[in-house]
């Protein structure tokens, strides 16, 4: 097949899309991105226009059309050996894009998830608009992003936390990123990245900045297979559970979607103010968590003006209860949180953090 595709074989998907764009099918998007993961089949003028026309007929925020797409770029991610013995993975993250630049809270939640007996296969990348991201902190904390994908179930059989950094998943996406940064504007793979996970999870907690896109990320989960899921967003535009007001949560649970809201109260902790959560650089965010893991007090120069360990901790605790009940370690927030705070101070999830540590340093 890879052969017989090529910059020329594209262009009737680009003109349908471009002059017919209600006609465009999901099997024209899987086409399209057969193109789109091989260098040789797309020339840099034919992605631009393809990504274009794909936000000017909102094609892109149809779930159908993004599922097909996270289908193909998994199918061509770096393979994955069989993770059988380790139960169902899961993972939490954001869409990005709510501008808040609020502390790492998704890549906490999840190390926190695995201490009290989640297994989490975290996918995610280095900052793209935020001062931190997943990966920037994980190697801030010391831990190696270059971890053979035939080493993750031996990893996960000890630790229960894995870090499946993206660029060392997806090949494909090398010569796109340039394309991307040029462009300038969110495309389809800003919704992309939380589906793209090569460990295909089983369970996740995906939050989304505008709440338009609630329903149609419950809808590509379902179509990519996903047992069970929260789509979550705080009311202030958070792609997060919020520490400081409402959350509005879409569950899906054997098919079936409920539509709810909560707020910290629901959790069993109190409301912390956003300022309270912001984020330092990678560095200040390592220490501030292992302060949090090991119960000790960090550096003043490592807490940004107004962020509270306290807030933090909670924080880190909300997010840490969804993903252990979307994982089935508990039947509720409540439990949820009470299991989490056992993973700190316990220092369970310490534990798992420097098991995944030493892993990848032994490479």
């Amino acid at each position: 097949m890879s052969d017989s595709l090529t910059p020329e074989t594209f262009k009737p998907l680009l003109k349908k899309l471009a002059t017919d764009a209600a006609s465009f099918t999901e099997d024209d998007m899987t086409a399209a991105f057969e193109h789109i993961v091989r260098p040789q089949a797309h020339t840099a003028a034919q992605i631009a226009a393809f990504l274009t026309a794909l936000k000017l007929t909102k094609l892109e925020e149809k779930s159908a059309f993004i599922a097909a797409a996270a289908t193909v770029m998994r199918s061509h991610s770096v393979h994955i050996p069989a993770l059988d013995g380790v139960g169902p993975t899961c993972d939490i993250v954001g869409t990005g894009g709510d501008g808040l630049d609020t502390f790492n809270v998704s890549t906490s939640a999840a190390v926190v998830a695995a201490g009290a007996g989640a297994t989490v296969t975290k996918h995610g990348a280095r900052s793209a608009s935020s001062a931190s991201g997943s990966a920037d902190l994980l190697l801030s904390l010391g831990c190696s992003l270059s971890i053979p994908p035939a080493h993750l179930p031996s990893i996960l059989s000890n630790s229960r936390f894995a870090f499946l950094f993206a660029s060392n998943y997806h090949p494909a996406m090398a010569h796109v990123a340039p394309l991307r940064r040029e462009i300038g504007f969110p495309t389809i793979f800003n919704f992309l990245g939380p589906l793209m996970n090569p460990a295909r999870p089983a369970r996740m907690v995906v939050g989304v900045a505008k709440r338009e896109l609630a329903t149609v990320f419950v809808d590509a989960l379902k179509r990519l297979g996903v047992e069970r899921a929260m789509v979550v967003r705080g009311k202030e535009g958070m792609d997060e559970i919020s520490p400081e007001g409402e959350t509005e949560i879409w569950e899906l649970v054997d098919g079936e979607v409920k539509e709810y809201t909560v707020s910290p109260f629901n959790f069993g902790v109190q409301s912390h103010p956003l300022s309270t959560v912001k984020s330092g650089t990678p560095s200040n965010n390592a220490n501030l968590f292992k302060a949090i893991l090991s119960a000790s007090t960090p550096s003043f120069d490592d807490i940004p003006e107004g962020v509270e360990l306290a807030a933090l901790k909670d924080w880190i605790l909300i997010n840490a209860s969804a993903l252990l009940v979307v994982s089935g370690q508990v039947s509720n927030f409540g439990q949820g949180v009470v299991k989490a705070r056992e993973s700190i101070e316990g220092l369970q999830a310490k534990a798992a953090l420097d098991a995944f540590k030493k892993a990848g340093n032994e490479q």
